[in-house]
């Protein structure tokens, strides 16, 4: 066995006392009232460990440059295609089970991942290095935290998983159409590039070097994909293994509740456009350059990077281009980038994180897979999106990604009974606590309650710009609180979350503790719980608002306070307050009749301008979450004016709120309130 696997285990002497209290806590607490299995896989996850790093069955990779797949309408796509060989680096004749990696972030970024994985030794120093510091409560905690992306696994999951191949399977990683190296139009997971991803996966198993059957897996962009293929049910498609996908795009991090995710979007689109541009140096070196290629980027150099700046940028709505609306609302465009999750069929481990990106479908997606549990299984961390896996591999917390990887296709691809199908199903870290299992997500026994906002000092905020408290009675007090727009979002949780997880390097100052930007939020803070208290599912909060112009924007954050005062952001949510109507079809009530889930109509028809001084009702859903509050500890709303870059109101929205001043309206005969989701007896 490899020494780079073994101490990818290993705990700091730090770490192995945080891991005994977080022990200590979850048997006191038994998630939803039943025993909890042990998040690691107990005896079925050493086995699983001990199978991902022994030594190969084949000590080569060999490597098929650039494997041209046409697609039915003549699309040229190219493939890197990974096959086991032996010493001499001949791929052997065995026919083995693939897996599929579509992605527009073009195979040379795969391929210099693996590349560097694939040098002797540096994987174990990288490794080494990591563990071998402990950065825990110094301005770089934040690097260590990032780092550990390496530790846990999930490189190889977004790349190359070559222990994957050198144990018995093939490997194939396709440019969509229109990045990479592949011949036409990026579609942005668009209709046609499905078809492709369905089309791909026959063509890979009628392959001679394949048995037929066909895995997919990825993270991000690769992960939404591989939902999408198996809506479509491609007879060859057996399971998939997608890391954080997204399926609710504009409600994700497009326009959450109409606001525009600044942080991640325009980054995220430039480095698309920018890598699909990179030519194929070796063709034109030999004199086979791909002119097609060539004609196809000229016609579509950025894609949808001029539609973004429109909606960033126009004053009015009469003003856009009427193409440019179909990426600043919700309709069509977005419809037809969903994927069909009630009709996927094959077997399917979710990753997804409380702080991803995509953390508002993750859940949602596994809810909806029609398979009974263990055909179907969520794993919810504490990471954000450039960070998968962080921290799995460590004692009491999942295996790494790439030996769950493993595990799942060497059960669905190769009939190997390892046990991956009794893990879970629900896999979740409990903020506030630490890893657990369940049976289900929400956990079972959730009831709603609610706890109302009083303009009366909890005494534990005076560093906000109102400290309010969250009682469980009517408070019989009135008063206007006011929110003033500022930039302190960099500084944050949601901040961080909106990068994706690039800020987290500023450090837990910002990344873990809210207080900077509380400074221009209105805190509202409950008395301390006496008991563990558990919070599992999504929340909605109700606000009574006024304000000074036609339109507002609302950023709102959960928090868990410690008794030292920190303030850890567990989940958050946003609403432009012109887009305050409410899908009723399509949202969810608690049994005392509140919304838990209500799903705001984000198009520019449903748009309600407010009128200026006249008091207006919001209901703003926060993303799902799950987190135990300890005896002492406090749960804290913050209401802000604004939260950048984490969103940034479109255009015209923005040009209407004018950038002003936001009220909070508190009376007795218009309560604003939390809706929480409470496991058991009710806390306060």
């Amino acid at each position: 066995m490899r020494t780079r696997m073994t101490r990818r285990g290993s705990l700091s002497r730090t770490g192995t006392l945080a891991l005994a209290g977080t022990l200590a806590i979850g048997l006191a607490v038994a998630p939803g009232g039943a025993a909890s299995a042990d998040p690691s896989g107990g005896a079925d996850g050493e086995k699983w460990l001990a199978t991902a790093d022994a030594p190969p069955e084949y000590p080569v990779v060999a490597i098929d440059w650039d494997v041209p797949i046409t697609m039915s309408d003549g699309t040229v796509l190219k493939g890197n295609v990974y096959r086991p060989a032996d010493a001499s680096g001949k791929p052997v004749d065995t026919k083995m089970p693939s897996i599929l990696n579509v992605t527009p972030y073009t195979k040379l970024v795969s391929n210099m991942v693996d590349s560097m994985m694939a040098v002797p030794g540096l994987e174990d120093t990288l490794v080494d290095l990591v563990n071998s510091y402990d950065l825990a409560g110094t301005p770089l905690d934040g690097v260590g935290e990032t780092a550990k992306v390496l530790t846990g696994g999930g490189m190889r999951v977004f790349a190359v998983n070559r222990d994957l191949i050198r144990s018995g399977y093939t490997q194939v990683v396709v440019d969509t159409r229109g990045t990479g190296f592949s011949q036409g139009q990026w579609q942005t997971l668009g209709p046609r590039e499905q078809q492709d991803s369905v089309e791909i996966i026959d063509w890979v198993s009628k392959q001679p070097w394949s048995n037929g059957k066909v895995g997919m897996a990825g993270v991000s962009y690769s992960g939404i994909n591989s939902l999408q293929a198996a809506g479509y049910r491609p007879p060859a498609l057996k399971a998939i293994f997608p890391t954080e996908p997204g399926n609710d795009l504009i409600r994700d991090i497009v326009g959450t509740g109409g606001g525009l995710g600044v942080g991640f979007m325009p980054v995220w689109l430039a480095l698309v456009n920018g890598t699909k541009l990179i030519p194929d140096v070796q063709s034109l070196v030999q004199e086979r350059f791909d002119q097609q290629w060539l004609q196809d980027r000229l016609r579509d150099p950025l894609t949808l990077i001029a539609e973004l700046g429109e909606v960033m940028t126009v004053p009015t709505v009469n003003d856009l281009d009427p193409t440019t609306l179909r990426v600043a609302q919700d309709g069509s465009f977005y419809q037809e980038r969903k994927a069909n999750v009630e009709n996927i069929a094959v077997p399917t481990m979710l990753y997804g994180a409380w702080h991803d990106i995509f953390a508002n479908s993750e859940p949602r997606v596994y809810n909806a897979i029609p398979l009974p549990a263990g055909q179907k299984q969520l794993i919810m961390s504490d990471n954000y999106h450039v960070t998968f896996g962080g921290g799995f591999g460590e004692a009491g917390a999942p295996p790494r990604l790439d030996v769950l990887e493993r595990a799942w296709f060497d059960k669905w691809l190769k009939g190997i009974d390892n046990g991956i199908d009794r893990y879970g199903p629900v896999t979740l870290y409990q903020q506030g606590n630490g890893w657990t299992t369940t049976d289900q997500f929400p956990r079972a026994g959730v009831e709603y309650q609610r706890m109302y906002l009083s303009d009366a000092p909890s005494g534990t905020a005076g560093h906000a710009a109102r400290d309010g408290s969250l009682v469980a009675g009517t408070p019989q007090s009135s008063a206007r609180l006011t929110a003033a727009p500022g930039l302190r979002g960099f500084c944050s949780r949601d901040g961080a979350q909106g990068t994706a997880g690039m800020t987290v390097i500023l450090g837990s100052v910002c990344s873990k503790d809210s207080r900077i930007q509380e400074a221009e939020g209105l805190a509202f803070t409950s008395a301390p719980v006496a008991e563990p208290t558990e919070l599992s599912g999504p929340v909605n909060l109700h606000l009574e608002t006024v304000l000074d112009a036609l339109d507002g924007f609302w950023a709102v954050t959960l928090n868990d306070v410690a008794p030292d005062g920190t303030s850890t952001t567990l989940t958050n949510g946003a609403l432009t307050a012109s887009l305050r109507e409410v899908d009723e079809a399509l949202s969810q009530r608690s049994a005392n009749g509140d919304y838990t889930e209500p799903h705001h109509k984000l198009t520019v028809s449903a748009r309600k301008p407010v009128i200026p001084g006249q008091v207006t009702p919001v209901d703003i859903n926060l993303v799902p979450t799950d987190a135990l509050l300890k005896p002492g500890h406090r749960l804290r709303v913050d209401v802000y004016a604004a939260s950048v870059p984490r969103y940034l109101p479109l255009g015209p929205m923005m040009a209407d709120g004018q950038n002003r001043p936001q009220h909070v309206q508190l009376s007795p005969d218009r309560p604003s309130f939390l809706n929480l989701p409470l496991v058991g007896a009710k806390a306060w």
